[in-house]
């Protein structure tokens, strides 16, 4: 795995690349639904509107972290040992205010599996609670933690970054040096001994005066990323997760030799896996790999740095959680890229997904659904394309067309109507004079029927009342829209009742709405007395009520009506 090293100034020139591309990612703009984790799921837009940073974590996915655009901070979730620092240990769907980290500016959120919890403040201030059987808490006790308190007076130093592991923990000062506390029985807190750690303890041991860059935690094990590209590892060692060439548990940190000569430049920790990126874009794993997670095609563990070749690409983030087996990347086009356990099955290989960042992942496939770092929501501000176009709809500004129905005015954009529809990409063609025009007459539809399908164009949705959407499904039906007829169908399904579904049947029939048909006619079926005697059925076309009453003998009604009949003379005589 060793390279031949560089010249040493071209050396110097990686390691200020190195420094730099440690922060690109956190510069990132990172949009998306953020009800892919379902604790979010249940919250009001206009409160998923106002989170500007998220954290998910527990044994489920089941606890949160936010804070909103006014700094406000809020958690939400089962409270597992009083994890949300609320003060007490009730559980709650409802975001609850955590008072003691309001208007503080957090710019780092870390949790741990007890679980504890450990935030970073704009000032430099560590803030710790949770569960604290090992000292993860750093605050000198063993005692469960139910609401935030400082350490720093521990650590004496600004706080740039935090790291937890099952039951230990790490800061990075700005100064680029390491504190470490917890749990300690496979050497992971690097104080050369396995005795736990009850306070902050700065890590010299192997480093030295080395300026550390970043950190990361497995389950019970740490690594660190140097200035300089080099890593070094520390803790428990038995699946090889420190990349040191062998099985052997280390109370300080080493460095991996084999790492000699290339610049890493991001370094993430999985349960106990550990993936880094080299300043060339090339993707090493080491350690863990019964479900396939070190992405090199088989489940065989590695205890030294192995390429992950898995496609021309280079790759620009790379992402894990230590509280899974999941594996992420993205490559310099933007394609993200998964693999290990996902969802409960194993992919040994990288596979491409259709997520546009790296933390939607462990969002959809993690078990458990939590993030792996504190999720930044639009941290550049924009508009998305379909909200651009969405609110184009019947803008006169920028409209360039213009349809006349029922002397009123909707206007719209040619070539939106051209991308998504192919009757008006058939219309406005030069051979024909609808292309030539600025305004179109429309007299075969009602306003409200036609504004809701060109509405429909723009943002994707319907938005009339059941009655109405007969008239769109007639629409959709002569324009060849299949997609459109399925909503209609839907919306009319929402509105069928005994007095309205023999005219609904016969609609469907017309239109060939095969869904709405099958629909109608069950509804009748199971109404059959009350529906037969509706003035809509009534009035049914002479075919389409033999036809009805052909299905309707097929299906069994005339006979259990007769058997109703024959039962209730029995019983009269």
């Amino acid at each position: 795995m060793a390279a031949s090293g560089p010249s040493p100034s071209v050396e110097s020139t990686l390691k200020s690349v190195s420094k730099l591309s440690l922060r690109v990612p956190e510069l990132m703009s990172r949009q998306t639904d953020l009800t892919r984790w379902p604790i979010f799921s249940i919250l009001p837009q206009d409160t998923l509107n106002s989170i500007r940073k998220l954290c998910v974590f527990g044994s489920s996915g089941n606890e949160a972290i936010f804070i909103t655009e006014s700094d406000d901070v809020y958690a939400i979730g089962s409270n597992c040992s009083s994890c949300l620092g609320l003060g007490d240990t009730h559980s709650s769907f409802e975001p609850r205010k955590i008072n003691a980290l309001c208007k503080k500016g957090i710019t780092d959120i870390s949790f741990g599996s007890g679980p504890h919890v450990l935030v970073v403040t704009a000032e430099g201030e560590t803030f710790s609670w949770g569960h604290n059987g090992y000292c993860q808490l750093g605050n000198g006790s063993s005692n469960q933690g139910i609401q935030p308190v400082s350490i720093n007076q521990y650590i004496g130093h600004q706080v740039i970054k935090v790291a937890c592991g099952s039951h230990h923990s790490l800061a990075l000062t700005k100064g680029g040096e390491i504190y470490a506390w917890g749990q300690n029985n496979c050497g992971q807190v690097g104080n050369g001994t396995t005795a736990n750690q009850p306070t902050p303890r700065k890590i010299s041991a192997g480093i030295g005066c080395k300026q550390v860059n970043s950190i990361c935690c497995g389950q019970t094990s740490s690594m660190a990323l140097m200035d300089t590209g080099e890593v070094y590892g520390w803790g428990y060692n038995g699946n090889g997760q420190l990349g040191l060439g062998n099985n052997v548990n280390q109370p300080s940190p080493c460095r991996i030799h084999t790492l000699q000569g290339i610049i890493i430049s991001q370094l993430v920790c999985g349960y106990a896996h550990t993936l880094a990126l080299s300043d060339e874009g090339v993707l090493y794993s080491w350690g863990a790999n019964s479900y396939g997670q070190l992405g090199t095609g088989n489940k065989a563990n590695m205890i030294t740095p192995t390429k992950v070749t898995s496609s021309l690409e280079r790759f620009i983030e790379i992402a894990a959680t230590h509280y899974s087996h999941v594996s992420t990347a993205m490559t310099q086009t933007g394609k993200v890229m998964m693999w290990g356990q996902c969802r409960g099955q194993s992919i040994t290989a990288p596979i491409t997904t259709r997520f546009s960042c790296v933390d939607d992942v462990f969002a959809a496939f993690s078990a458990p659904p939590v993030t792996w770092r504190v999720y930044c929501v639009d941290l550049v501000k924009g508009i998305r394309v379909a909200d651009s176009i969405a609110a184009a709809f019947d803008d006169t500004e920028t409209s360039d067309l213009r349809f006349f129905i029922e002397n009123k005015e909707i206007h719209v954009h040619k070539s939106i109507l051209k991308i998504r529809c192919e009757h008006f990409r058939s219309m406005f063609q030069s051979c024909w004079n609808e292309d030539e025009k600025d305004c179109i007459e429309i007299n075969q539809y009602p306003f409200t029927v036609y504004r809701a399908f060109l509405q429909y164009l723009y943002t994707d949705c319907v938005d009339l009342r059941p009655e109405e959407a007969i008239g769109l499904l007639d629409l959709a039906n002569a324009y060849c829209e299949e997609r459109l007829k399925h909503k209609c169908e839907e919306i009319i399904c929402q509105g069928i009742s005994v007095e309205n579904v023999a005219m609904l049947y016969a609609a469907a029939i017309k239109f060939e709405a095969k869904g709405l048909e099958e629909f109608c006619f069950r509804f009748a079926l199971n109404h059959l007395t009350a529906v037969t005697q509706t003035e809509a059925f009534s009035k049914l076309d002479g075919c389409v009520m033999k036809e009805f009453i052909r299905k309707a003998a097929s299906a069994g009604a005339f006979r259990e009506c007769m058997c109703s009949v024959f039962l209730g003379d029995s019983a009269d005589r």
